[in-house]
């Protein structure tokens, strides 16, 4: 068996299937493009999916083959919990897999795997077992052709984990697993048999797609049959090199030891899940962070803080208190970087985020064990500690369970499970609600066929705004109609060709006017359908449309060249940002319409006034300079390297369009900004005119929200704030260069007149005890006076002072006015208890002209309409409280 590295193992996986004309691709991101209804990419075939359904084309040769990046952390498909407690367990791992889109089927399919796993990596074929669906009889004779197995080494297994479905309707098929026999010294039952343990384990699983499966149940042959297969990369290796834990491969004993050396830990029976747990998760943690996910308190951010907290947690049950996990960056970008370049590309971003969910944790991670403690000493006499508490614990402060039971074992305490519990199921069941996939509506139903039925749209609106094209389609509710002849009625229609560009890359869609011989329809907007059709989106406003019909495209030239001055300012703004601000600065979103740019960035503090100025600078002196926009269509491989940057979230394929404008200033050879785009642009920066900011603020934790004016729009916001400042200045009565200095002075003014209010209002309810009536009923004493024009404010002031350190004083206060009459009653706290405050108001405001009154029973407020009959009010109180005490 021949002993050789993960990094070896994926090099020579990609390299076999690519002398057996498979197309050579790239992982696809770990957060899916094309699949709502997962929360990360977790299998090989995710990326495939359109093409397995029938949406998109697959590549020419019909075979794929791929390495991908695959996280099982979230949602239905959850390892979080297990890893680092057992020998397999990963949120992050990379998938191997070879792809077949109606090109060969099982015999080529078996056949190809026997040959890599016992001729390329030598594994010994008597080590070997394999299943298959207890009702493919085809795939079971071809195992035996193929291997030689009897029927011992070839076993019919007849769960579902031998037959796959995409989900309750679509393609699927019978499986065929292999396995490796790790030998007798280690537990466990053959494939198939309840006795799991880690002496079988599957390497590699060859699933047949040969059949569609509708909704009833019934399933009915593919006419093309394909083949989708997963070998999981850790486990290979682990049986490469000599082992039945994938956590003493190499990539796992490298990780583990630049963390100990980091840490400057021992491994020992102690610190070895926690070191498992910190190596698994920060390769979780940095390809998550590479692919455009950021710390956040739901969906994927949510999943990614758990991991990058788990792993924390786990250095601080190490005693190191300070952040550290952000340190260990470089070991994973050393051992991974080379074929996951994003890794490399994002380091500053991977490091600053790391480091500031360290900084934000370990301060949380106080509180919360501040809080453990408090609520311990609580419930200091009870046994069992509150599972809610345990859980707002693990769901507000990242406190896992084991945590919490932890500090709990030395008050020989246990958490309330069944409570904890519950809350958990609650708090599953809305992230299960949040994350279930849309329902396939009639609009998807129609727009599918028509996709399978035409070719892609012909995009004609990069150099062109008028173009005539011919109508194939009309779609009016759901379906396809021949013609349409309802005016202000919502239509879609679908060209052969069009100026008109569609919604995507946060640039808004065209609008614009279509004419036909007989028809005339409005665009209020254009969308791309299944990645290949531009629907325009509108209303015939005369006549009638058929199927066939030519017609001329005329886009709103006004609107387009807005928004392609928008969209060149934000990349230059793009540009800009990584150059003040750091590397780490990657578009997290953006809005591209004719009235302004909005543009996020991932960003951890506020961008102060001053270098957003310096930034607003940098982009108008490339404005001014009118640089050339050009653009290219590169190899991506080519466009990247060339230091083109790509965009979160983007799907792209093998050639790409690269937009360069402006001049590096210490290098004319490059460009100041280059990225993959395929929007509209300006054809040279002048053509933007000016730009001006709006506005910077949090849009999420790590997140900024920057937005941006261009052209007349950046010339009347600056004379809109000019003619805000002349205002002001105005108003000030000074000129505008010392707006400054008086608005500084008004402050200051301001704040000595509240001192001097302040210092009078404290006089005013100075009075002390002396200065009040004072009567004495049954050992209790009753304080009362009438003021003039007091506010309630100053009453109460008074009332507090009155009552401070008593236990069995009241204070009847009123205040009269011209036309009024405030009251107050106080009440000591221990006195209240049999005598309320808010009963007592209740009882004196009808005698002051007034209803009602309330507040809390030491303390309540009313008022009348009658100041003469104080007095009488204060004396008829009295007596009510003789009567109660």
């Amino acid at each position: 068996m021949t002993k050789i590295s993960l990094t070896d193992i994926r090099k020579e996986f990609l390299s076999f299937f690519s002398k057996k004309n498979h197309e050579v691709l790239p992982s696809s991101p770990l957060v899916p493009t094309n699949d709502d209804s997962l929360l990360f990419t977790n299998a090989g075939m995710v990326q495939f999916k359109n093409i397995f359904t029938g949406i998109e084309n697959p590549p020419p040769s019909k075979r794929a083959v791929t390495s991908q990046k695959c996280v099982r952390a979230g949602g239905k498909h959850n390892d979080l919990e297990n890893v680092g407690l057992t020998k397999r367990h990963h949120t992050f791992f990379e998938m191997l897999g070879n792809f077949s889109f109606g090109n060969y089927f099982k015999e080529d399919a078996i056949e190809l795997a026997w040959n890599l796993i016992t001729k390329n990596f030598s594994i010994p074929s008597e080590k070997l077992i394999i299943t298959v669906f207890h009702e493919d009889e085809e795939a079971y004779k071809v195992w035996k052709k193929v291997s030689s197995f009897d029927d011992s080494k070839i076993l019919k297994i007849s769960s579902s984990d031998n037959f796959w479905e995409m989900g309750d309707s679509g393609p699927c098929g019978p499986c065929s697993e292999i396995f490796y026999d790790h030998g007798e010294k280690y537990s466990g039952g053959l494939p198939g048999s309840p006795d799991e343990g880690d002496r079988f384990v599957e390497i590699w699983n060859l699933v047949f797609m040969q059949y569609n499966k509708h909704k009833d149940g019934k399933k009915e042959l593919l006419p093309s049959p394909s083949i989708d297969t997963g070998m999981g990369i850790e486990r290979v290796a682990a049986v490469l090199q000599g082992t039945s834990d994938n956590y003493d491969i190499d990539l796992f004993r490298h990780l583990i030891d630049c963390t100990k050396e980091v840490l400057k830990v021992q491994e020992n029976q102690k610190t070895s899940i926690p070191l498992r747990i910190i190596s698994d998760h920060l390769r979780a943690s940095c390809f998550l962070i590479s692919d455009g996910v950021i710390p956040a308190n739901e969906g994927r951010g949510y999943v990614l803080r758990r991991i990058m907290r788990r792993a924390i947690r786990q250095i601080y049950t190490l005693n190191i208190k300070e952040p550290s996990f952000y340190k260990l960056v470089p070991s994973l970008l050393n051992q991974m970087g080379e074929h996951y370049k994003e890794l490399i590309s994002y380091k500053e971003l991977i490091t600053k985020t790391i480091l500031n969910e360290e900084e934000k944790f370990l301060e949380t991670l106080e509180k919360g064990l501040k809080i453990l403690e408090e609520e311990n000493v609580k419930g200091n006499d009870i046994k069992l500690f509150s599972g809610k508490v345990a859980f707002k614990l693990y769901d507000t402060y990242g406190f896992p369970l084991d945590l919490t039971e932890d500090v709990l074992k030395t008050a020989n305490k246990k958490v309330n499970l069944e409570e904890f519990n519950e809350e958990m199921k609650k708090q599953k069941e809305l992230s299960k609600k949040s994350w279930k996939g849309d329902s396939q509506n009639v609009y998807e139903t129609i727009w599918k066929q028509i996709s399978s039925e035409l070719q892609p749209t012909n995009f004609l609106g990069y150099e062109k705004y008028l173009a005539q094209g011919k109508v194939l389609k009309i779609v009016f509710e759901g379906d396809s109609i021949q013609e349409a002849s309802q005016t202000n009625q919502p239509l879609s229609l679908i060209f052969d060709q069009t100026p008109f560009y569609a919604e995507a890359g946060g640039q808004v869609g065209d609008t614009g006017i279509i004419k036909g011989q007989d028809f005339s329809f409005e665009v209020h907007d254009t969308q791309l359908i299944q990645n290949k059709l531009y629907e325009h989106k509108g209303v015939l406003k005369k006549g009638k449309i058929k199927e066939g019909d030519k017609a001329n495209l005329e886009i709103d030239t006004e609107k387009r060249r807005k928004v392609t001055a928008n969209h060149s300012a934000t990349h230059l703004l793009h540009s800009a940002l990584r150059r003040k601000l750091g590397k780490h600065i990657t578009q997290k979103g953006s809005l591209v319409s004719e009235e302004k740019l909005r543009f996020d960035i991932s960003h951890n503090e506020k961008i102060d006034q001053k270098t957003l100025m310096s930034i607003e600078k940098d982009i108008n002196k490339k404005i001014l300079d009118c640089y050339p926009v050009t653009q290219s269509i590169l190899k991506k491989d080519d466009a990247v390297a060339k230091g083109a940057m790509a965009i979160f979230g983007e799907k792209y394929g093998d050639d790409v369009r690269v937009i360069e404008m402006g001049i590096e200033e210490n290098d004319s050879n490059k460009a100041y900004s280059i990225e993959l785009c395929g929007g509209t642009h300006v054809k040279n920066t002048g053509e933007i005119g000016l730009f001006k900011f709006v506005s910077e603020g949090s849009l999420a934790s790590g997140v900024r929200r920057i937005e941006a004016v261009t052209g007349i729009q950046a010339l009347e916001t600056t004379q809109r704030i000019q003619n805000d400042i002349l205002l002001i200045a105005e108003k000030l009565k000074t000129g505008t260069s010392s707006i400054f200095d008086r608005v500084s002075n008004l402050i200051n003014e301001k704040k000595e007149l509240e001192k001097k209010l302040k210092n009078i209002n404290t006089d005013a309810s100075s009075s002390s005890k002396e200065d009040m009536k004072k009567l004495a009923i049954n050992g209790h004493f009753i304080y009362y006076s009438v003021f003039t024009n007091k506010d309630s404010k100053n009453l109460k002031a008074i009332s507090d002072k009155l009552l401070d350190n008593t236990t069995n004083t009241i204070s009847i206060l009123i205040s009269k006015s011209d036309n009024k009459v405030t009251s107050v009653i106080g009440v000591s706290s221990q006195l209240s208890e049999k005598l309320d405050a808010v009963e007592l108001i209740r009882f004196i405001t009808p005698i002051l002209g007034g209803k009602g009154g309330g507040g809390k029973k030491e303390l309540a407020q009313g008022g009348g309409i009658e100041p003469a009959k104080s007095e009488e009010a204060i004396n008829k109180t009295i007596d009510y409280i003789k009567s109660k005490i």
